[in-house]
């Protein structure tokens, strides 16, 4: 590349950098707007950790290309920019925005190179210059998804010089650059589609400038060989065989083009493109009419807008239309100029001839004349046609400017296009700053398109500012009242708003627009996917009323009868039928959802929930372990497989668990759960410190965690420290008064070590107010009456205690002791009941060394709910969903530690009554 711009000088290259520069600085401050969102922000396949492979197995977007949602542009070269930027700054988007300025650079220098074979000098750095400061670039530039424009062309651009050597001495054939031109076409079209048209220009320039033909020599030349008076010349031969390598090798990447999308086109809805599917002539006729309209762009860049969808640009459905006057206009001006190219020889018509290739041949995938495109139009692709029209204009300008008379009128004309064009180009750019700027700015020039009413709400939406977002999207309703998104937004703010009846009014109205369900009858091609996400979002709204959870399921199964390959229907309805306490049932989806899509670790994280349900932890673990393979950093696997290898009692996984666990707390360094987890698993290991330590970081994290206060307070008395468990049981009980393991710990160490009966007797008081029938609460009470030394009130409580529980031997037994001491010693009698007391010294062990809480973060499923925002604006499709629920679980080791303790408590109670009857 750098030998074919070894003509380029230094100073040219210099002036060219300065004038970029000088245009698009600001474009350094602009964010990830528009179509950046998709292609940037939520595309996987930026990420290091994303097979390589991906990239050439997925669209621009990041979805794989046999998927019917797939847009089916395929310009991996490009998604391998985006990476390599990544790598270096992240989502940053400086950097983005940085490269793509470089890319803008190096295209108008290459450009500069092409002029210089048709313009002289002076001629070729105006056009140069109009090229690189002209407005309707901003989005190509500025955009950062326009790097595909920058990229294809680069290469574009070097195939093209590429082939221009290939004419040898005595017009032999040199084939290195036309190898180098197919290899170079090749790399262009992996950057963007239009690349292959490079292909077409080539062939041109082979036969009307390298061979210098005409279009009368040709046609004299093909009327004397039918006729039989001649023979094709040797000359001809040699570039008929030319055009046909260059077509074959075009041909064959065409091949393989098709292959990549399955044979398959894009499915678009009329919304993005209305003229693509109107009747006859209405859609000629508006296909025909926007090729004036683009021209007017490139001539009068004045009104520029980021989406021209909708309702934009009315369909011209009349031949009376006035419009056809400009589609008219055009094209008996494009005809002469191909007739004056064609016709004669001398240089000028030659370089109208390659300007005229370079605004038709590469327009023509964009032009909707052969197939549809997904957008109306596009400002983008005009990226490359408008080389032509710079030619024209360079081209223009010399004539003028060669005339005394016109000389200086012309070149302050050319001064002050260049300079307007400069300043609208700075100006523009800020409007690509955010997107809401960006929206606002295309509201100024067309109001009538839904899609940026929508869009300005989905800005306002993200900055949670949902009641100006709302009068956005129903002004959007109102634009375009069949708009099936702009229903769904409306929806979705309203449900953002907490007003569930308007919210399910929006959704119904967006239900009754989709197509009526016929049995059989298949609605692929005629639905959008994100539409029918109106059923997963109306049935979401639905399912929180208990009883409407049947109409919720039915709208699941509607949403999968008009797209049974609709996996996120299946996600959603398995998730349901566990609410529904259907685990069989919601096994049967998420196994579909799995035929569907066996790469998504939601998906088998799901599908481990429902093996939890059905008692099934062997199974749901595999399953964890599945959605980790696939997505090592999935935070909500990572920590439900931790608790289930730390819940099944086996000291074998504890290590595995720990390591998850940490893993979790480094992706979620503020979630206090995952700290908690690793003190309870510290614990179990009889790690003390350490289980101290990350009970105090969990508390620290959330000071009212009440799962952690309790069994720091735990942890402290069971090792000795039971006047430092004090204050953090103090913690507990302000922040949750009627903690009732809290009070009976609290009122343990209150009567055994501070030998504070009043403090003890008010926390068991307290037990009982809340729940008369405590047993162990009660119990310990009645112990508080003997230390007091009213033996009746004991024997009394004692009595009631035993009617509560009359299959325990040690309350049987207390109160036998009881009822000795008052007949031996009298109702005056000082006696000593066990001074361990109050749950009779090692009962204690039973009552409060095993209060352990677990907290158990069982976590619902994960689902795509309120993703239902226009395609184009946000391509997100997951959201995570998470429920903790706090549930006192045991496990078989720790039942059996348990009764250990309570066998080994009621040994030491008969040696207390040994002792007692001994007295």
């Amino acid at each position: 590349l750098l030998e074919k711009m070894a003509d380029v000088s230094l100073k040219e290259a210099a002036l060219i950098v300065g004038v970029v520069a000088a245009c698009y600085w600001n474009s350094l401050f602009c964010g990830f707007v528009f179509d950046d969102v998709s292609a940037i922000l939520d595309n996987k396949d930026l990420h290091p950790s994303t097979p390589l492979k991906n990239l050439f197995q997925n669209d621009f977007w990041g979805t794989p290309m046999s998927e019917e949602r797939s847009h089916k542009s395929y310009r991996p070269l490009t998604v391998l920019t985006f990476r390599l930027n990544y790598l270096f700054s992240e989502l940053n988007a400086v950097s983005y925005h940085f490269l793509n300025l470089v890319f803008h650079v190096v295209v108008c220098i290459v450009f500069l190179k092409v002029c210089k074979l048709f313009l002289d000098n002076r001629s070729s750095i105006v056009a140069s210059l109009l090229f690189a400061v002209h407005p309707i670039h901003t989005e190509a530039v500025t955009g950062v998804v326009g790097r595909a424009e920058l990229l294809s062309s680069i290469f574009f651009l070097a195939a093209f010089l590429s082939y221009t050597k290939s004419k040898g001495p005595d017009n032999t054939i040199v084939w290195t650059p036309i190898a180098v031109t197919v290899f170079l076409v090749a790399v262009a079209t992996l950057c963007k589609e239009q690349g292959i048209t490079v292909v077409g220009i080539c062939c041109v320039y082979e036969v009307f400038i390298a061979q210098g033909y005409t279009l009368p020599t040709l046609l004299d030349t093909a009327v004397q060989i039918l006729r039989g008076k001649g023979s094709i010349p040797f000359s001809m031969l040699q570039t008929l065989l030319k055009l046909i390598v260059l077509m074959f090798s075009t041909l064959l990447l065409v091949v393989v083009r098709v292959q990549v999308i399955q044979s398959q086109l894009p499915v678009f809805t009329r919304f993005d493109n209305p003229a693509a599917v109107s009747p006859s002539p209405a859609r000629q006729l508006t296909f025909n009419y926007l090729l004036p309209v683009n021209a007017w762009l490139l001539l009068n860049p004045s009104e520029l807008c980021c989406d021209w969808t909708m309702g934009t640009i009315p369909l011209v459905e009349s031949l009376l239309d006035v419009r056809n006057v400009a589609t008219l206009t055009f094209f008996c001006f494009l005809g002469a100029l191909i007739v004056f190219s064609l016709r004669y020889p001398d240089n000028s018509s030659k370089t109208v001839l390659m300007a005229l290739c370079l605004i038709v041949l590469p327009f023509i995938p964009a032009s909707n004349l052969f197939f549809p495109v997904g957008f109306v139009v596009a400002e983008r692709v005009l990226y490359v046609p408008s080389m032509g029209f710079c030619i024209l204009v360079a081209h223009g300008w010399r004539k003028l400017s060669n005339k005394s008379m016109l000389r200086k009128i012309s070149w302050v004309c050319l001064a002050a296009v260049l300079f307007t064009h400069a300043l609208k180009t700075l100006h523009r750019n800020w409007d690509w700053e955010s997107e809401y700027t960006l929206f606002m700015s295309a509201l100024k020039v067309n109001k009538n398109n839904a899609k940026l009413w929508n869009n300005v709400g989905h800005a306002l939406e993200n900055e949670k500012n949902f009641e100006r977002a709302l009068q956005f999207f129903i002004q959007a309703t109102q634009v375009q009242p069949d708009d099936i998104g702009a229903h769904m937004n409306v929806g979705r703010t309203y449900k953002n708003l907490n007003k569930t009846k308007e919210a399910e009014e929006s959704y119904m109205i967006a239900k009754s627009l989709m197509p009526q369900i016929i049995p059989g009858k298949k609605y692929a091609a005629r639905v959008a996917p994100n539409h029918l996400n109106v059923y997963i979002n109306l049935a979401n709204l639905i399912r929180a009323n208990e009883s409407r959870l049947e109409e919720a399921d039915q709208l699941y199964r509607q949403a999968i009868s008009m797209r049974p390959d609709f996996k996120q229907a299946y996600i959603s309805r398995g998730e349901l039928l566990l609410k529904m306490n259907k685990p069989l049932k919601a096994k049967e989806a998420y196994l579909r959802a799995l035929e569907l899509d066996r790469t998504n670790a939601d998906l088998w994280y799901n599908l481990a929930i429902v093996y939890i349900e059905l008692k099934d932890p062997a199974e749901a673990l595999k399953n964890f372990n599945r959605a980790l393979e696939l997505n090592p950093t999935h935070k909500l696997a990572l920590f439900n497989s931790a608790l289930l290898m730390q819940e099944s009692g086996d000291a074998r996984l504890r290590p595995e668990a720990k390591q998850r666990l940490l893993h979790y707390v480094k992706e979620e360094p503020q979630d206090a759960n995952g700290y908690f987890n690793l003190g309870m698993l510290a614990m179990d290991d009889k790690k003390d410190m350490e289980a101290e330590a990350w009970m105090k970081k969990a508390i620290r994290l959330q000071p009212n965690f009440r799962s952690a206060l309790f069994n720091l307070a735990l942890l402290y008395s069971q090792t000795a420290k039971e006047l430092m468990a004090l204050p953090v049981l103090e913690d507990l009980l302000r922040y949750y008064p009627d903690h009732t393991k809290g009070l009976i710990l609290k009122g343990d160490i209150l009567m055994n070590q501070k030998k504070d009966i009043v403090g003890a007797k008010m926390c068991f008081e307290k037990i009982l107010e809340l729940d008369p029938n405590n047993v162990q609460g009660k119990h310990n009470l009645c112990v508080v009456y003997f230390e007091e030394r009213d033996l009746i009130k004991a024997e009394k409580c004692l009595v009631e205690t035993l009617a509560l529980a009359p299959h325990e031997e040690y309350i049987q037994r207390h109160l036998n002791i009881v009822r000795s001491k008052i007949a031996s010693l009298g109702a005056m009698e000082q006696s000593s009941l066990p001074s361990e007391g109050t749950a009779a010294a090692e009962e204690k062990k039973k009552s409060f060394q095993n209060l352990k809480e677990v907290k158990n973060e069982k976590t619902t499923t994960q689902s795509a709910v309120d993703n239902n925002k226009e395609h184009s604006k946000n391509k997100k499709l997951t959201e995570k969903n998470s429920v903790d629920k706090e549930t006192p679980k045991k496990s078989t080791k720790e039942i059996k530690d348990i009764e250990k303790k309570r066998v080994a408590a009621l040994k030491r109670l008969e040696e207390i009554e040994r002792i007692l009857n001994g007295e």
